[in-house]
């Protein structure tokens, strides 16, 4: 039996520090079809699935936009996004957290927005493992808030959905977690304030991977020694 519950993390601003390289990816694209918004404005949807981020964000504008311009869009954004790989870091603790749970026999998945073509190079930055479970934006019907990708990573796990943590920095990440009917921990690394995280739904809230590490005891980790 683990000492634990399995977790389920999002990807971006929660294991790798690239919101921000995916805001501007999403404003050079947003400007290539001859919208501009503010980048406050591309932030705060940031975690969503692409088509519902498109959505969403020209309904504040009012505009509509044919199949073909909104595939235009999310394929800039996609090109944009590669050439800032080279940017992206671990957040600080991540691969502590995720070696920890490893060895502690804490069972993981990864359950991300994007597509794995953007996906793969921040899981190699990681040096996430081929046998962890990836649950990407193009495996699953809905992406968040849906909790699609959460519920298809315990069930890839072999866990119960209500047996598992979600650990995500967005409000989409925790929506998901509450539909999904997870525990929901929420960390401050994308950009999010600790009140709108809790409103949306997180247990607790935390600065980033590092200070997760520090309280796993408090989202139920039964693990002896005390993490560095």
């Amino acid at each position: 039996m683990p000492p634990g519950p399995a977790f389920l993390f999002d990807l971006d601003g929660t294991l790798v520090d690239s919101v921000y390289q995916h805001v501007l990816a999403w404003r050079e694209a947003l400007e290539s079809a001859g919208i501009e918004l503010s980048v406050w404005r591309i932030h705060r949807r940031i975690g969503m699935s692409g088509g519902l981020f498109v959505n969403a964000l020209f309904r504040e504008t009012g505009r509509e936009l044919k199949p073909e311009q909104e595939a235009q869009i999310r394929r800039v954004h996609a090109e944009a996004y590669a050439r800032q790989v080279s940017q992206i870091r671990p957040l600080p603790g991540a691969r502590e957290l995720l070696t920890y749970l490893t060895k502690a026999g804490v069972p993981w998945a990864i359950g991300t927005s994007g597509r794995m073509e953007s996906a793969k190079p921040t899981l190699d930055l990681l040096g996430v493992p081929s046998s962890v479970p990836i649950v990407t934006r193009d495996q699953v019907e809905h992406a968040k808030p849906d909790p699609d990708l959460f519920l298809a990573g315990a069930e890839r796990l072999g866990v119960p959905i209500d047996e598992s943590v979600v650990v995500g920095d967005s409000v989409w990440d925790l929506l998901a977690a509450r539909r999904a009917r997870a525990l929901g921990v929420g960390l401050l690394s994308g950009g999010y304030g600790e009140e709108e995280l809790e409103r949306a739904g997180a247990y607790r809230v935390y600065e980033d991977p590092a200070d997760l590490l520090k309280h796993l005891d408090e989202v139920g980790v039964r693990i002896g020694s005390t993490p560095p």
